[in-house]
């Protein structure tokens, strides 16, 4: 996370009636490379003048006598010379990070997600929005209709960032599509492994929109009834989010979606490192000790209760419309760790296969 000085805005109806996604296609991603050009040896060659003395000896006279010559001197040398240079690896286009054991890993996407069964099954009354959403939605789930051989992602929302997550900047999102926090007058930057939708930072193979009655409960609470961004009601982009997995594979398989909204921002890793931040103050020893870079914190901070979630989430609309507790972390639908390899709240489906290769993207 970086951080700068920027003020807050409110959060208005008019603000989300303005705003319109734009697609934009992914932008590489450059790194900064350092090498040493190895040593040379090079020959020169020059004419200087030499002063030359010379003695001749003849029978009963010695004679010293002085002359000026040019000579021709070869000289042989090494240089070695360093030099910094700058160079572009344009971001593989299949490809993201994710987290695994403590480490980043990188994720190959193979193929289009499916959403199954489509939104209509579980909420009826939703044609539109299912429509719109391509069948995607959060909020509930049916393992059964994945495929046999479907594994969990766990899709870490940085929702302690509030409506930045969905990519607009009039929400405060960055024009990457990263989101923002603000806390004590310093807003950080939130990168995260994907962008929100429809911003240069969004991964591949991802759904655009998706919808939520989760959505619907926050809009309706900031006075919003009929959607936003000309979407229907409970529609929005995909936020930015971080990608979580239990083991890795060279094979491309299917990953089924389990959504984590993660509303304590000292425990959000870095996507390039792994690494946690502390923020906010807290009332625990260590604040960043439940880190989400492995499954263990993930079912920690499931039961963790830490001030610096209240304290970040005061003026959330996010938190304070569906959690307003100080658990570190929500998982809409499972309320329990055990139940984190044996439930959904999606009916999405990602294709990808996820080698320990570090650093990504390769």
């Amino acid at each position: 996370m970086s951080k700068h000085k920027k003020n807050t805005r409110a959060v208005s109806n008019a603000v989300f009636v303005a705003v319109a996604v734009i697609l934009i296609i992914i932008a590489a991603v450059g790194f900064a490379l350092y090498a040493t050009k190895p040593s040379t040896t090079s020959t020169v060659t020059t004419t200087v003048p030499t002063t030359v003395v010379s003695t001749v000896t003849t029978p009963g006279m010695t004679t010293t006598s002085t002359q000026t010559v040019t000579a021709t001197q070869t000289v042989t040398s090494t240089q070695t010379q360093t030099v910094t240079s700058t160079l572009t690896k344009p971001v593989t286009v299949n490809s993201s990070g994710a987290f695994y054991n403590g480490q980043v890993i990188t994720f190959q996407y193979t193929a289009q997600f499916m959403c199954t069964p489509p939104a209509t099954t579980f909420f009826p009354n939703e044609t539109n929005q299912s429509k719109a959403a391509m069948g995607c939605e959060v909020g509930a789930g049916n393992i059964s209709a994945f495929p046999k051989n479907a594994a969990p992602v766990f899709v870490l929302v940085p929702a302690f960032a509030g409506l930045s997550i969905f990519g607009p900047t009039q929400l405060n999102a960055t024009p990457q599509g990263f989101p923002t926090f603000t806390y004590n007058n310093v807003t950080y930057v939130i990168t995260t492994q994907c962008g929100a939708a429809g911003t240069m930072t969004a991964c591949p193979d991802h759904m655009t929109y998706i919808y939520s009655p989760a959505f619907t409960a926050v809009e309706q609470a900031l006075g919003i009834k009929n959607g936003v961004f000309n979407l229907p009601e409970g529609v929005l982009p995909t936020p930015a989010h971080d990608h979580l997995v239990t083991f890795t594979t060279n094979q491309s398989i299917p990953w089924y979606i389990v959504v984590v909204l993660v509303f304590d921002p000292n425990i959000f890793p870095n996507p390039i490192t792994g690494q946690c931040q502390a923020i906010v103050p807290s009332n625990t020893t260590n604040p960043t000790a439940n880190c989400l870079n492995n499954i263990q914190a993930l079912e920690n901070a499931m039961m963790t209760y830490d001030s610096a979630v209240g304290k970040a989430n005061a003026k959330n609309p996010i938190w304070t419309t569906l959690v307003n507790t100080d658990l570190q972390v929500v998982v809409p639908g499972i309320t329990s760790p055990s139940q984190l390899m044996s439930a959904t709240n999606s009916n999405m489906v990602l294709y990808f296969s996820d080698p320990a290769i570090y650093p990504y993207p390769i």
